[in-house]
C-alpha cells in the first residue's frame, strides 16, 4: 500500500512541476492598468455604445426579401423534392441538391437583411 501512495503522489502533485502554472495575481501586477488583447480597445474618446432598443430599425424591403427566401426555403424547394418520382431521372439530384441551394441562398440572405452599412 505504502508504494502505491508513494506512486501517486509523485503523479499527482500540487506544487510547480517546471509546467505551467496560473498565477492571477502575477497576471493583475504585470498589466498595470492595461487591458490585454481580448479587452475592448480604448481609443480615447468617451463614446457610450447605442442601445439596440434605440437604433433606428425597420422591417424594410430587406426583410421582405428575407421572408421571401424563407417561403421558397421552407415550401417550394420540399414541394419539388415531393413531386419528383423516386424512379425518374434526376432523383438524387432532387435529394440532394435541390435542399442544398435554398439553405446557402437563405444564410447568405439572412446574413444580408440583418447587417447595416
Amino acid at each position: 500500500m505504502l508504494s502505491l501512495r508513494a506512486r501517486n503522489e509523485s503523479i499527482v502533485s500540487s506544487s510547480d512541476d517546471g509546467g505551467y502554472v496560473h498565477d492571477p495575481a502575477a497576471v493583475d501586477a504585470d498589466a498595470d492598468g492595461e487591458r490585454g488583447a481580448d479587452g475592448p480597445a480604448d481609443s480615447g474618446d468617451d463614446h457610450e455604445p447605442v442601445h439596440p432598443a434605440t437604433a433606428d430599425r425597420e422591417f424594410d424591403w430587406r426583410g421582405w426579401t428575407l421572408v421571401g427566401v424563407i417561403v421558397f426555403a421552407f415550401l417550394a424547394a420540399p414541394t419539388l423534392i415531393y413531386l419528383v418520382p423516386p424512379g425518374a431521372e434526376g432523383y438524387r439530384f432532387a435529394l440532394l441538391i435541390v435542399p442544398l441551394a435554398p439553405a446557402i441562398l437563405l444564410a447568405i440572405t439572412a446574413v444580408w437583411a440583418t447587417t447595416r452599412p
